[in-house]
């Protein structure tokens, strides 16, 4: 009898899905596992894969990006311990990982950054000397820009750890408030914790934020084009030009970069996409930010190329003097 599973012979085993065993990983994995289920008539476990960038304490420039949350994940997927993996896009290192492919990347949650801050406070009604806690350099510099320009006083704080514990500085006194992307408590079901919406026009988000990919061994056929399913052709080119942006300024993951694009509508009809980048200095005392428009790219090479062209302009601009973190 012929197995006409689009999965080769073994449809009755699970497929194996490789996850970091954080919280939001699980959630946003589990997510996956479902569709993934759906699409293939096959049942997903859940593989946990604890990643260098879990166990350390230290911050991510100095551990080598976010790149080492995704480094074991890999491995794992390259030694057959997993079938697939799913990462937030903007852990993912811009370039391609030979002998793995990026088969999916789905419908993208909410992009924005969220503060979570005592008292129900948003943004602008924090006290003089607010301390906002983000392991983020980019957040960091966009938020003491917007505090220069807006002649508010806050300190922002460096800090790791998963979402409780970013929250319970917080709840504890420690600090007035944190930044958190939205796609995150939105995935845990928290949503309802955020006390203010973070505007593009105020914090770029990440390159990729709000996005997850799904990851398998290239030679994986079958399941490439199984998992290729759950691919949304918007939300792809808009993180390829995204991360484009992020390539071209030579920047890692950990780099004071932000990067969105989103597609603009005339009436009905798609017919735009914007992309806006933004470099800045920790302190928020310079910042380059620009934008672009385009046609809808009809090709990943299109989306890259709106990227790339926006990363000269800023390059241009000075903003390679504003990235502390170059690849080598």
């Amino acid at each position: 009898m012929t197995d006409n599973s689009p999965l080769g012979t073994d449809a009755a085993k699970p497929l194996r899905l490789g996850t970091r065993r954080s919280k939001l990983a699980m959630a946003q994995s589990g997510l996956v596992a479902e569709a993934v289920s759906e699409v293939t008539g096959r049942a997903v476990e859940l593989v946990e894969v604890t990643t260098y960038g879990d166990v350390s304490r230290e911050h991510l420039s100095q551990i080598g990006g976010t790149g080492v949350f995704v480094a074991a994940l890999r491995e794992a997927l390259l030694r057959g311990d997993v079938d697939f993996a799913v990462h937030s896009l903007k852990d993912l290192p811009t370039t391609p990982h030979e002998g793995l492919v990026l088969a999916a990347v789905p419908v993208r949650e909410d992009p924005r950054d969220v503060l979570v801050a005592r008292d129900g406070l948003t943004l602008g009604q924090l006290p003089s000397g607010a301390r906002i806690g983000t392991g983020s350099p980019r957040r960091m510099a966009q938020l003491n820009a917007y505090a220069r320009s807006h002649g508010l006083d806050i300190e922002t704080v460096p800090i790791r750890g998963n979402v409780d514990t970013r929250i319970g500085f917080v709840r504890s006194g420690e600090l007035d408030a944190v930044v958190l992307a939205a796609a995150g408590l939105s995935r845990l079901g928290r949503t309802g914790e955020a006390t203010d919406f973070l505007s593009p026009d105020t914090v770029l988000p990440a390159p990729g934020q709000g996005a997850l990919a799904i990851e398998c061994a290239a030679g994986s056929a079958d399941l490439v084009a199984a998992l290729g399913e759950l691919d949304d052709p918007y939300t792809r080119a808009a993180v390829t030009a995204e991360r484009a942006l992020l390539a071209a300024l030579e920047a890692g993951c950990s780099a004071p970069v932000g990067a969105l694009a989103d597609l603009r509508a005339d009436g009905q009809a798609v017919n735009e996409l914007r992309l806006r980048g933004v470099v800045g200095s920790t302190d928020g005392s310079s910042l380059v930010q620009m934008s672009t428009t385009g046609p809808v790219p009809t090709s990943q090479d299109d989306a890259a190329a709106l990227g790339r062209e926006l990363a000269a302009e800023m390059l241009a601009k000075g903003a390679a003097g504003l990235i502390g973190e170059r690849a080598l």
